[in-house]
């Protein structure tokens, strides 16, 4: 039986489609298509002068840069000569971060852009494994121990002259049950986790992705989030790969937000047919889309929204669209969609249909707006140690607010906290079990063996799958809220929900652990708040201001309770009953959040703690106590 690797399942795809373009990226004023075949070559040159250099099987190398077409061939090059490659995030900034993942996985090269170099230099002297680092852009000088790339291919083009058997045979004599990646998590607890990935994990989720999700061979994707991240890497770089399918890279500023000023005008000249997206995303895009039709004046204003609704009553959940009565508003949703949906599209290139949500929960009401204005964005779910899709909606098959139908050949069972199954439609932990499943932690037996029990892995999440076999996600299972009755709740759709509905609210944390009440930790928006008190005649300077702009986001957060006009959202148990407002934003920086955008909860509530404490009193309750007015006015 031939090897379901990697590199097999590349070297299949240059067989069939050769001219294809692979990679198309922008380094000066257009965009150059690479075709299969070209990028063949160059994966070969590379990874035969890796091993020239000593890279041999097992060993790992870490790859550290912006998407690009290099990024693949780098990765493809290590993973031929049978190596481990370690995929990092260019949103790693702490040393010590850094360091950890470099030395924990024992990397003997290191392949990285200009724009972090300054980070390995740094470190390098305390990596007594480190041996190589490889430049993939030029400069002025090379330090001790860096080769340029261009160099790397050079000797590897020179080794295939005589050496062009040993490598075939190299390549080929890889197994898919050996390691590929070690993709370490974020670390929301301790040190962050090497989640270990073979060859087998990749080509099965790549094959359950692309039965779930057919993809012609002449789609196109614009891939906007990091290539490290796992939804990119399986269900961008290989499912692409796998189809005969295009994959294209944003162009890269001289800093992170020149970088994203770049994409809307990436999407337009890049045509993509389909695009990964994650929440934060599709909220600035919405944002864009939302501010553009304004500056059109009231009359577009006033159609635009008559349109949206219209969209949304005869979208339905997307499984029901257009049935019984609603078939009668369709003439009306096509003119629509001719006067305003239709501009709105040429601005994502006119091919684009439709986008894939990944990475957290995406709110339903953003799920109906993008599928209203013609290019729908279907929720899915997975995590890296399961390579990492597990569900999505497609547009063959979708129901807004579900993360969509399993994909094939995997066995899903929702479970209560002692790991017993539970029924259909109850809601419990998600455990899945497959070929995509990760083979457990780097260096980290207690992890493995809490995480996969029986070859089954416990995701963490928490969900249940209904009649129809739609995957629900509903958060966190560690995360949960716990009355002091014992009763659980997530608290990420009340969170997500409350600061998506107030312009006064920027991020917020709910926090019950077996308490009387659930109390809130809430980031404001200074200044919408300051605005808000202008139109009211007050100052933001005075203590008559600051009250009232505390009471200002109580009431904002009432409104969901009983009574508001967003009551009934959520259990009104579950809503704050005692508010503490923050000085400071959660960020990457400050380590409340993690790389992929998610609180690190038990860091804030640890931080905070006084502050959490101080709500269980009764002065504590009262949204204008003294901690609340000390920093609202130094804000």
């Amino acid at each position: 039986m031939t090897e379901r690797t990697i590199p097999q399942m590349f070297e299949e795809s240059v067989k069939h489609f050769p001219n294809n373009t692979l990679i198309l990226e922008k380094t000066e004023s257009d965009y150059k298509g690479f075709t299969y075949g070209e990028i063949r070559t160059r994966v070969h040159s590379l990874a035969a002068g890796l091993r020239s250099m000593g890279l041999k099987h097992g060993d790992r190398s870490a790859l550290i840069a912006e998407g690009r077409r290099d990024w693949v061939v780098a990765e493809l090059g290590v993973l031929y000569t049978g190596a481990i490659n370690v995929p990092i995030s260019v949103k790693i900034d702490e040393s010590a971060d850094l360091k950890f993942r470099l030395a924990h996985s024992g990397c003997k090269m290191v392949i990285i852009s200009a724009g972090q170099r300054a980070k390995i230099t740094t470190i390098k002297n305390d990596l007594p494994d480190l041996e190589k680092i490889i430049l993939l852009d030029k400069s002025l000088e090379l330090h001790p121990g860096e080769i340029y790339i261009e160099d790397v291919v050079a000797l590897g083009e020179a080794y295939l002259k005589s050496n062009a058997q040993e490598f075939a045979s190299c390549w080929r004599s890889i197994k898919e049950s050996d390691y590929a990646n070690i993709c370490y998590t974020s670390g929301t607890t301790a040190d962050p986790k090497g989640i270990i990935l073979t060859h087998r994990n990749y080509t099965a989720n790549v094959e359950q992705s692309s039965a779930l999700l057919p993809i012609p061979e002449d789609y196109c994707s614009l891939l906007i989030l990091p290539w490290d991240h796992a939804f990119a890497h399986t269900a961008g770089i290989y499912t692409l790969m796998k189809n005969g399918a295009s994959m294209a890279a944003v162009q890269q500023g001289k800093t992170p937000i020149e970088t994203l000023k770049n994409i809307p005008a990436n999407i337009r000249e890049t045509r993509p047919t389909f695009l990964l997206s994650v929440p934060s995303l599709a909220k600035s895009l919405r944002k864009n889309i939302e501010k553009g039709i304004k500056e059109k004046g009231v009359k577009v204003e006033n159609l635009y929204q008559k349109a949206l609704e219209l969209a949304i009553d005869y979208n339905g959940l997307g499984y029901n669209r257009g049935e019984g009565l609603k078939k009668l508003k369709f003439p009306l949703y096509k003119l629509y969609d001719k006067l305003i949906f239709r501009k709105i599209r040429t601005n994502f290139g006119g091919r684009l249909q439709f986008f894939i949500g990944g990475g957290a929960l995406l709110d339903i009401e953003l799920q109906r707006f993008f599928y209203a204005i013609g290019i729908p964005m279907f929720q899915g779910y997975g995590l890296t140690e399961a390579a990492p899709v597990i569900s999505a909606n497609v547009p063959a098959c979708h129901k807004l607010g579900s993360s969509g139908k399993i994909v094939k050949d995997l066995e899903v069972k929702i479970c209560d906290d002692k790991g017993n199954a539970l029924p259909v439609g109850e809601k419990g932990e998600i455990v899945v079990k497959g070929e995509n499943v990760m083979t457990g932690y780097w260096k980290n037996e207690k992890a493995t063996e809490e995480t996969i029990k029986n070859g089954w892995l416990f995701t963490g999440d928490l969900g249940y799958i209904d009649k129809e076999g739609w995957l629900y996600v509903s958060g966190r299972f560690k995360s949960l809220l716990i009355a002091n009755d014992g009763e659980k709740y997530s608290p990420e759709g009340i969170e997500e929900a409350i600061s998506e509905h107030s312009v006064y609210i920027d991020q917020m944390m709910l926090f019950n652990n077996q308490s009387p009440y659930t109390v809130a930790l809430v980031v404001p928006n200074k200044e919408n708040l300051i605005k808000y008190l202008v139109s009211e005649g007050l100052n933001f300077s005075t203590p008559e201001g600051q009250r009232e702009a505390l009471k200002k986001i109580e009431a904002e957060i009432a409104r969901f309770k009983e009574g508001g006009e967003l009551g009934g959202t959520f259990p009104n148990r579950w809503l704050p009953s005692a508010i503490a407002v923050l000085g400071e934003g959660f960020t990457e920086q400050n380590h409340f959040l993690n790389s992929t955008l998610k609180m690190v909860r038990g860091k804030i509530a640890s931080f905070y703690q006084n502050r959490i404490d101080y709500l269980f009193t009764p002065e504590g309750k009262d949204i204008c106590n003294h901690q609340n007015m000390t920093i609202i006015s130094r804000l």
